[in-house]
C-alpha cells in the first residue's frame, strides 16, 4: 500500500489552489507533474556543473557528460534494451517517430510499399506516415477499433501482405486508456512476417508498467520524459541495433559527424549519429532522477494504485446522468475520456476549473479515432501516483455543478 499523502509531498505544485480551491490535477496523461528530487537535480546542475557535453576537456564538462551518458544507461536497463548504443535521445515521442519515419525512407521503403497503423493512433503516429508517403508513394492501411474500445485484430492478416514494411503501433491509447497486447501482436506478425519493421508508441505506458524492449521484440520503442514525471523537452527512442546502418541520418551538424570535408561527411556512430546539436542537457539529468523516482516507489505499487483510482471513477462517473465513457477494455491504464449529453467538453473542462480540477478536453491530438466515435470533442481525466480518491470524489462534485449551471 502507497503513503499517497508522503508521495504528494513530494511534489510542490499539489500545495498551491486554483480559484480560491485546493489544486486537483487529472491531466497527468498529458503531462505530469514534476517531483523534488527533479526539480533539485535541474537547479544543482544549472548551479553548479552545467557545462557542454562531448565538447571540453575540462573538469565541468566530463561531469556533464558522465551524467548526461549515465542516464543513457539508467534508461538501457529500464527498458531492458541489451546495448546503450541502441537508446537515442530526442525532443519528445512525437521527435522518436518522425526520426524512425524519416530515417528509413530512403534505404528501407521503395515505392508500393505498405504501412500499417491502428485508428486509435495520436497524431504523432499518423501524421509522420502520411509526411513520408508524399515523399516516396506508400499505402497507409489502418487497424480498426471496435465499439468497445479495443483493436479488431481480426483484421490483420487480411492487412498484413508480401509489400508490409512498417507496422507502428500505440501501446495504450491516450483516448481510450486501452493498453494493447503489444507482445501477442508481435508474436503474431513475426509468425508470417518476421523482418517487418515494428514501431510501438509507448508514451503513454512506460509510466504505468515494466517495458522490456527484448521481450516485445519490437523494433522501436517510443516515449518522453514529461509523462514520467521528468522534464519536457527529452525523449527517448529505443533503435534495435540491426537497423542502425539502415537508418539515414535524421538532422545535421554539430557531434553526430566524425569528419567533415568541404565535400563530404563521415557520420558519427549510432547513438550520435541521430543527435545533431546541443542536446537537452539538463532535461537528460531530470529524466534520470524521474526514473530513480518512480523505481523508488515500484511501477507494480504504481500500476496498481492507479487501477483502484479508474475502477472508482469509472463507478462514480457512471452514476451521472447522461454521461458516456469512451473506451470499455478490461485491460486499461488509468485514462477516462467521457461525453455528457447536450453539454460541450469545453464547457464542462472550464467550469470544472473554477471548481480547481484539471482535466483535459478538445480531441486529444486523436482526431480519427473521435470521428469513428462520432464525437467531436470529449473530456478525459488520467491519472498519476499523487491522485487520491478525494480528487476523484471532486471531479464528480465539479461534474455535478457545472451540468446544474448549464441546464
Amino acid at each position: 500500500m502507497l503513503d499517497i499523502q508522503k508521495i504528494r509531498q513530494d511534489f510542490p505544485f499539489l500545495k498551491q489552489t486554483i480559484h480560491g480551491k485546493p489544486v486537483v490535477f487529472l491531466d497527468t496523461g498529458a503531462s505530469a507533474q514534476k517531483p523534488n528530487i527533479v526539480i533539485d537535480a535541474v537547479k544543482d546542475s544549472y548551479t553548479n556543473d552545467y557545462a557542454n557535453v562531448h565538447r571540453g576537456v575540462y573538469y565541468l564538462s566530463d561531469q556533464a557528460t558522465e551524467k548526461y551518458e549515465g542516464t543513457r544507461k539508467i534508461v538501457q536497463h529500464f527498458i531492458g534494451a541489451q546495448k546503450m548504443e541502441e537508446i537515442i535521445f530526442t525532443k519528445g515521442t512525437t521527435e522518436s517517430i518522425n526520426l524512425v519515419a524519416s530515417s528509413l525512407l530512403d534505404q528501407y521503403f521503395n515505392v508500393g510499399d505498405e504501412i500499417i497503423i491502428t485508428e486509435m493512433e495520436h497524431h504523432a503516429n499518423i501524421v509522420p506516415w502520411q509526411l513520408m508517403s508524399k515523399h516516396k508513394p506508400l499505402t497507409i492501411k489502418y487497424i480498426p477499433v471496435t465499439d468497445k474500445g479495443e483493436l479488431d485484430l481480426s483484421v490483420l492478416p487480411t492487412l498484413l501482405t508480401d509489400k508490409t514494411k512498417l507496422i507502428s503501433l500505440t501501446h495504450c491509447s491516450n483516448v481510450l486508456g486501452t493498453i494493447n497486447p503489444i507482445k501477442e501482436i508481435i508474436q503474431s506478425i513475426r509468425k508470417t512476417h518476421p523482418d517487418v519493421a515494428i514501431v510501438v508508441d509507448g508514451a503513454q505506458s512506460v509510466v504505468h508498467q515494466k517495458i522490456d524492449v527484448v521481450d516485445l521484440d519490437c523494433d522501436f520503442f517510443a516515449f518522453s520524459s514529461h509523462k514520467l514525471y521528468g522534464t519536457t523537452g527529452v525523449g527517448v527512442l529505443y533503435a534495435k541495433e540491426k537497423w542502425h546502418q539502415l537508418m539515414s541520418p535524421y538532422q545535421g551538424g554539430g557531434d553526430m559527424i566524425k569528419l567533415v570535408t568541404m565535400s563530404e561527411t563521415t557520420f558519427a556512430d549510432p547513438p550520435y549519429k541521430f543527435e545533431a546539436g546541443t542536446p537537452d542537457i539538463i532535461g537528460v539529468i531530470g529524466l534520470s532522477k524521474a526514473i530513480e523516482y518512480v523505481q523508488s516507489i515500484g511501477l507494480c505499487k504504481i500500476k496498481a494504485h492507479e487501477e483502484t483510482l479508474l475502477h472508482y471513477a469509472t463507478e462514480k462517473l457512471q452514476t451521472i446522468s447522461g454521461l458516456r465513457i469512451l473506451g470499455q477494455s478490461t485491460h486499461k491504464a488509468s485514462v477516462i475520456t467521457f461525453v455528457i449529453d447536450r453539454f460541450h467538453a469545453n464547457d464542462l473542462g472550464t467550469l470544472l476549473d473554477l471548481s480547481g480540477v484539471c482535466v483535459r478536453t478538445g480531441h486529444h491530438c486523436a482526431q480519427p479515432l473521435l470521428q469513428r466515435y462520432n464525437v467531436p470533442s470529449t473530456v478525459r481525466a488520467s491519472f498519476g501516483v499523487y491522485n487520491t480518491k478525494e480528487d476523484v470524489d471532486m471531479l464528480v462534485e465539479g461534474l455535478h455543478k457545472a451540468i446544474k449551471m448549464l441546464s
